[in-house]
């Protein structure tokens, strides 16, 4: 059986979803200094996790949907931890002939 969302609850997603891209907006303008873009990012997976659960339907989906979500979630994981690998490592060796 398929679950219905009442469209109050896509208006209160929607809502919240707008008075976050305001806060993101009005952030950018303090300067929190190394926490602005920590802030920004935290920000940002709200708003997409609220839109993977209610509008995209993956609260009340199957368990394969789920773990198609959680294994997407896992190699993006993978492959930023392998951008910051070589982002941070870059410095280490010498390069030859410079």
């Amino acid at each position: 059986m398929e679950h219905v969302t009442s469209p109050k609850t896509y208006i209160a997603v929607a809502v919240t979803l707008l008075l976050l891209t305001l806060a993101t907006t009005g952030i950018a303008y303090i300067d929190l200094g190394p926490w602005n873009t920590v802030v920004a990012l935290a920000i940002a997976a709200i708003k997409a996790s609220l839109i993977i659960l209610f509008f995209m339907h993956a609260r009340f989906s199957t368990g394969v949907t789920r773990l198609v979500i959680v294994a997407g979630l896992l190699w993006l994981g993978i492959l930023i931890v392998g951008v910051m690998d070589d982002f941070i490592t870059r410095g280490w060796l010498p390069v030859p002939g410079h």
